[in-house]
């Protein structure tokens, strides 16, 4: 899908604020809330914009630790990658896994109650498994999350 400068735009106000009115969308953008709306279903139509999210306190969801997994793999050519990510997913404290290249083969964001909870998960649904050759946990103490991707397209297509 080929985007201008308004998608861009429309995109990147979506991003700071998902719950913006179409009428402050076209505004910022000086088209006609018609035009607007007929752009943000098109940009929904075509996978660019992909939903729309709640930034939620994890505490009050009684969530009291965070952490990253790091798992390294016995044998990549014997693994099935996509069933393993939804197998992952599916496990109801994981809440992001990457699939990364270098010593570790994925990267799991987790959040759990405590650190009971946190080592209940990592020996019964990670260690347990026999793909898992090596395992390691590190507690995030806080983070910062960027409202907004980078765009880097040097040139708008018209």
């Amino acid at each position: 899908m080929k985007l201008d400068r308004t998608d861009f735009e429309i995109l990147r106000l979506l991003q700071g604020n998902a719950r913006v009115s179409n009428k402050e969308l076209a505004d910022a953008n000086g088209i006609s809330p018609s035009t607007c709306l007929e752009r943000v279903k098109r940009l929904k139509n075509n996978g660019v914009l992909r939903g729309y999210h709640a930034d939620v306190q994890p505490e009050s969801l009684g969530i009291g630790v965070q952490a990253m997994i790091s798992l390294r793999l016995r044998q990549h050519a014997k693994i099935d990658f996509d069933v393993m990510i939804r197998e992952m997913m599916n496990t109801k404290e994981v809440i992001n896994v990457y699939l990364l290249a270098g010593a570790t083969d994925f990267l799991i964001h987790v959040a759990v109650e405590d650190v009971v909870h946190l080592r209940n998960v990592v020996v019964e649904k990670f260690s347990a498994r026999y793909e898992v050759a090596h395992i390691e946990t590190s507690l995030i103490f806080e983070f910062q999350k960027s409202s907004e991707l980078p765009n880097y397209r040097d040139t708008v297509e018209e």
